[in-house]
């Protein structure tokens, strides 16, 4: 009892009051990293309306903000799929594929809204049969969702007969140049998808599962969470989310194209790495994810803007995924020293 008593004279708490400090601890340093990945963004943003004309314009701003709107939605659920562990390299042909059905539909129903929900029921579809294959078989997400960018890719050229599909019907237009309050609806959808998973993963049951499952699965399995059936959901939401953002880039561009969104899924991996969510799962947020897309989107912005050649471009995208991958795994030595 006198070697416990010393002990904790000399740490200077009881366990209990130790306990506290590591569960204070974590959050704390959540707020660091989110905050310091915030000074970056802000820097990033001071520098290039400083030296980068037009920039800082009214019109520029609402450009940049459009442009990031298919990262940013897809983001949002690509945080909940890497926060679970797994990965999904399939949300670029789901995007491909569900703009095509969606066109096919629209075209040949005649009515925009059975359109939108065949697109945005295909990629739902897509989604969950990955979460099926990876939670059922137990096969790697990473091999299973590339197998599913090839043959969804090819189910996208099969319905499109190879070519883009042009879109006969007026009213579907409108789901990519509505705009309220200034914003049009592609990027009011972004802000509900940051708005919906942000809570989500933060103040349900449900998100607490899917960082407890990325964290260690075998232990959230023991503590009651069913986690095939967690991993099939949240790659079924991945699917309608991209499924969403196929429909509303599909309006955008007034055809369905098999080729479009071609290298999507490193953008929006870049982007919620970056953002602060670990490639090995159980940690993500929300802040981060938002703040990654905007350094993604802004860097993207001043390339386009400077005039820089494309390949040029692809080798800054390159060298940002890479720092990514770099900074979260310094992010997993500092947490597993802490």
């Amino acid at each position: 009892m006198t070697t416990n008593k010393l002990a904790q004279g000399e740490a200077g708490a009881t366990p209990a009051q130790s306990q506290g400090r590591q569960g204070l601890a974590k959050p704390l340093r959540t707020l660091l990293d989110t905050s310091g990945l915030i000074g970056i963004f802000l820097i990033l943003f001071i520098a290039l309306a400083l030296f980068i004309p037009d920039f800082l314009t009214g019109r520029n701003m609402v450009g940049l903000l459009l442009s990031i709107t298919v990262i940013g939605t897809i983001a949002t659920t690509m945080m909940m799929v890497l926060a679970l562990g797994e990965v999904d390299l399939s949300v670029a042909s789901i995007v491909a594929f569900a703009g095509v059905v969606a066109a096919v539909v629209t075209s040949t129903s005649g009515s925009v809204f059975i359109g939108v929900v065949g697109g945005v029921a295909a990629g739902g579809a897509v989604g969950a049969f990955n979460g099926f294959v990876v939670a059922k078989f137990g096969i790697n997400s990473l091999i299973a969702t590339l197998a599913a960018m090839e043959f969804v890719r090819g189910l996208a050229y099969i319905t499109s007969g190879g070519d883009a599909v042009m879109i006969t019907v007026p009213g579907f237009f409108d789901l990519g140049s509505a705009s309220f309050l200034g914003l049009t609806l592609p990027v009011w959808t972004m802000i509900a998808c940051f708005v919906i998973f942000g809570i989500l993963l933060n103040m349900t049951s449900f998100g607490r599962n899917v960082l407890a499952t990325g964290g260690n699965a075998e232990a959230a399995a023991l503590a009651g969470v069913n986690v095939k059936r967690l991993k099939i959901i949240v790659f079924g939401l991945q699917g309608v989310v991209a499924g969403i953002a196929g429909v509303l880039l599909t309006s955008r561009m007034g055809l369905g194209d098999p080729n479009t969104a071609l290298g999507l899924e490193l953008a929006v991996i870049s982007a919620c790495v970056l953002g602060g969510v670990a490639l090995s799962g159980g940690v993500a947020t929300i802040t981060g994810v938002l703040v990654g897309v905007l350094i993604m989107g802004c860097v993207q912005n001043a390339m386009g803007l400077l005039n820089v050649p494309t390949f040029y471009q692809y080798l800054v995208r390159g060298a940002i995924l890479l720092l990514a991958v770099m900074f979260d795994r310094w992010k997993q030595t500092r947490r597993q020293r802490a």
